[in-house]
């Protein structure tokens, strides 16, 4: 079973959050990761101003301090970067890390930050429509042997030669991230490596398991073998002392991984159970004996 980290890049520096990369690395995790948000996407005004690494940045400067954890952004938001552009960054970020990168990226949910940093915010059926477009087109630079035309409602390109290319083959794994049934899974299924379901939100196992199934029938229809499709999960944990301060807890999070060891092992297996290939652990402050106490209490009984 394999387990990755979403550290937070808010309300932190780099100089606080290196400790806790350069652990991680170290240890029995396989994958770390950021999340794209210009402002802490957490709807209190007076945490607008708080800081907010740009997720792109610190990967790099991540790629460069790490040599064996996967890398990625969970997830990146569409409406931010011109996919050409942002396939650009990614081979070369790819080069940087000698074959480490995934792709992560989604239609894009924060309307906040949208209106602070003067960016359209369409509705959710324009940012689907833009998503699978992306996808799509970034896919054709990924594979292309020559340049590259591409004619979208959205994205447009002419003879765009793509190098360099990338340094993983076939090419960087591209996660499509996000719950959506009528849209976002069926572009993963279309076009995408990589599963990722938000339990950042609430969610269950069962849950998890009804989403299998919907990627399962969408690869059906594209013919596509449903096994070439990895399914991961990111959600939060948090460890509690006992059952008086787990109950307290699940007072803010009832389905995350919050709660005594007993109980977030019981749960973890749940996943499990259902299909998850990779759990990605959100919501810890970036302090490596946290990270230490996960994986000697948690992850020692799955790996």
């Amino acid at each position: 079973m394999k387990f990755g980290v979403q550290l937070l890049n808010y309300f932190t520096t780099w100089e606080e959050t290196l400790p806790a990369i350069k652990y991680l690395d170290k240890g029995s995790w396989t994958s770390l990761w950021f999340s794209d948000h210009f402002i802490p996407p957490y709807p209190r005004a007076n945490w607008e101003a708080e800081s907010a690494l740009e997720s792109w940045s610190i990967l790099t400067a991540t790629a460069v301090v790490t040599e064996r954890l996967r890398l990625g952004v969970l997830v990146t938001g569409n409406k931010f970067r011109n996919p050409a552009l942002l396939a650009k960054m990614v081979s070369t970020i790819d080069q940087i890390s000698n074959g480490r990168l995934i792709l992560g990226i989604g239609a894009g949910w924060y309307k906040r930050e949208h209106e602070a940093y003067g960016w359209e915010f369409p509705g959710v059926k324009e940012r689907c429509d833009r998503l699978e477009e992306a996808v799509e087109l970034i896919k054709k630079l990924f594979t292309a042997d020559g340049p590259v035309s591409y004619e979208g409602h959205y994205y447009k390109l002419k003879d765009a030669y793509f190098s360099p290319p990338c340094t993983q083959k076939p090419h960087v794994p591209i996660m499509v991230g996000g719950n959506g049934e009528k849209r976002t899974l069926r572009t993963l299924a279309k076009f995408g490596d990589i599963a990722n379901i938000d339990l950042n939100k609430t969610g269950t196992p069962e849950m998890f398991a009804h989403k299998m199934e919907v990627i399962d029938r969408y690869c059906e229809e594209f013919g596509r073998n449903p096994k070439d499709i990895k399914r991961t999960m990111v959600i939060p944990i948090r460890i509690a002392n006992n059952e008086e301060e787990a109950v307290e807890l699940r007072k803010k999070l009832d389905w995350a991984l919050y709660g005594t060891v007993p109980f977030i092992i019981d749960r973890i297996q749940k996943f499990i159970d259902v299909g998850a290939e990779e759990i990605i652990l959100s919501g810890t402050l970036s302090k490596p004996e946290l990270f230490k106490q996960i994986e000697d209490d948690v992850l020692s009984n799955f790996i």
